[in-house]
C-alpha cells in the first residue's frame, strides 16, 4: 500500500478532532513504516514524519500540537481551530 501526504495528514486531522486516540495513531504509523510504501518524491519527508508519530508513545517524544501543526505545514496544510460551546 502507498501512503501519500494526504494520508498522513488524514491521520493527522483524525487524531486532532479526536477520532483516533494517540495509540491508534502510534499503531497506524508503526504498521505504516513496517508495510507501507511512500512516493519517491515525498519519501523521505513522510518516514520522517510517520516515524515521529510512530515515535508518540515514548515519553521523551510525545506528540505536542505544536509537533502536528508543524507536521502538517511540511505536508502542504495548515492546521485551523474552531471553538465552540459545548
Amino acid at each position: 500500500m502507498t501512503i501519500t501526504r494526504q494520508d498522513v495528514a488524514e491521520k493527522i486531522a483524525d487524531h486532532l478532532h479526536g477520532q483516533l486516540s494517540q495509540a491508534q495513531l502510534v499503531d497506524w504509523a508503526e504498521r505504516a513504516m513496517m508495510d507501507a510504501e511512500f512516493p519517491d518524491r515525498d519519501a523521505d519527508l513522510l518516514a520522517d514524519i510517520v516515524g515521529r508519530l510512530g515515535l508518540a508513545d515514548v515519553a521523551e517524544f510525545g506528540l505536542r500540537w505544536e509537533d502536528c501543526d508543524q507536521f502538517l505545514r511540511k505536508l502542504g496544510y495548515k492546521a485551523h481551530v474552531d471553538v465552540i460551546a459545548a
